[in-house]
């Protein structure tokens, strides 16, 4: 499944609770930086602990998936969205990962996190951004 993921500058609670509103869907469980187990070699600021780090809304059968960028980082509007290839196969994701990483720029390695047993993101050869990460369909 690819789904799209909206990247918003300090205002995702707003997009996400206006879009579910629009399409007139349920509200989305969100999550919030200050929400992730701490990590010392990672510490979050205040000012972060507010920021969306993941919301998701079914659109007419498609999920869209939104976050904050990290307050102090880099934000172009228009830049803004990712593709995120969620699935079931590890191996299939090492493989994918492996392919668009040639001639692109990885920002997050394949690893373990909180939420997957397998995530990583980059940006391909041709300047598309993409996450991906294991779901199980548990």
């Amino acid at each position: 499944m690819v789904n799209v993921y909206l990247i918003f500058n300090g205002n995702c609670r707003e997009a996400v609770e206006f879009y579910a509103e629009v399409f007139g869907t349920d509200m989305p469980q969100i999550m919030t930086m200050g929400d992730a187990p701490e990590d010392p070699d990672y510490p979050v600021s205040e000012e972060n602990k507010k920021l969306i780090m993941h919301a998701r809304l079914n659109i007419s059968g498609s999920y869209v998936m939104f976050s904050d960028n990290v307050a102090g980082s880099a934000f172009t509007q228009g830049n803004n969205i990712s593709l995120a290839v969620v699935h079931n196969n590890v191996d299939e994701i090492k493989n994918w990962f492996e392919k668009l990483k040639d001639g692109g720029k990885v920002e997050m390695e394949l690893q373990e996190t909180f939420w997957s047993k397998c995530y990583g993101s980059l940006t391909d050869k041709f300047g598309i951004h993409w996450q991906l990460s294991h779901e199980s369909n548990n």
